[in-house]
């Protein structure tokens, strides 16, 4: 069996709760935007794809080396803006503040999966939190508008001590997450699956 994996920081509830009420407030444009609910809220590493379910485990062990090394470093989330450009835009995200250690980290991870068989993403890594997916032009003025008054603002900063291999179930009303494996910075291996995701 197949599922549709990715690998991820998991953001705290104190500070999607933060970007939970800047979301609230572009809803109020009525532009044509699927917004992300708060709680998937996520910064992405890698995106696996669809990924046999044996192979998990692998995965898992691959990611508890690499993370073996690392030391927990601090992230700071903040700024707003628009992918590709505000002409055409696609996705409105918030920024994350690199450290260097992030992108670090992620190109190691793209090294571990390569091994492994997975594509390695060729487009520069450019660290966000994805809050919406636009659809159409509709009422994007306002959006950009509203984003430009949080140009600067921090929703909070995080310490980044773990990474998780997530699955993504597509459902009618969107996207729902759960983590599968956590790989702790500093140890050796860790392969046990969290119970209530059976």
């Amino acid at each position: 069996m197949n599922l549709r994996c990715f690998i991820a920081i998991e953001i705290p509830e104190l500070i999607r709760k933060e970007i939970s009420g800047l979301i609230d407030n572009l809803k109020k444009y009525d532009a044509d935007v699927k917004w992300i609910h708060a709680e998937n809220i996520h910064l992405t590493l890698k995106f696996l794809g669809n990924t046999p379910e044996i192979l998990l485990p692998k995965i898992n062990d691959s990611l508890s080396a690499v993370v073996a090394s690392y030391k927990p470093f601090y992230i700071t989330i903040g700024d707003t803006g628009v992918f590709p450009n505000r002409k055409f835009p696609k996705v409105c995200w918030i920024g994350i503040e690199d450290t260097g250690m992030l992108k670090t980290l992620r190109g190691d991870i793209e090294t571990s999966m390569k091994r492994l068989g997975f594509k390695s993403e060729e487009r520069e890594f450019n660290p966000h939190l994805t809050i919406g997916r636009v659809r159409s032009r509709q009422g994007m003025i306002s959006i950009l508008n509203e984003l430009d008054q949080y140009k600067g603002r921090t929703f909070g900063g995080i310490t980044v001590d773990r990474i998780s291999i997530m699955k993504s179930e597509l459902k009618p009303e969107g996207a729902e997450y759960t983590c599968l494996y956590e790989a702790p910075f500093g140890k050796i291996k860790y392969s046990t699956r969290r119970e209530d995701d059976d």
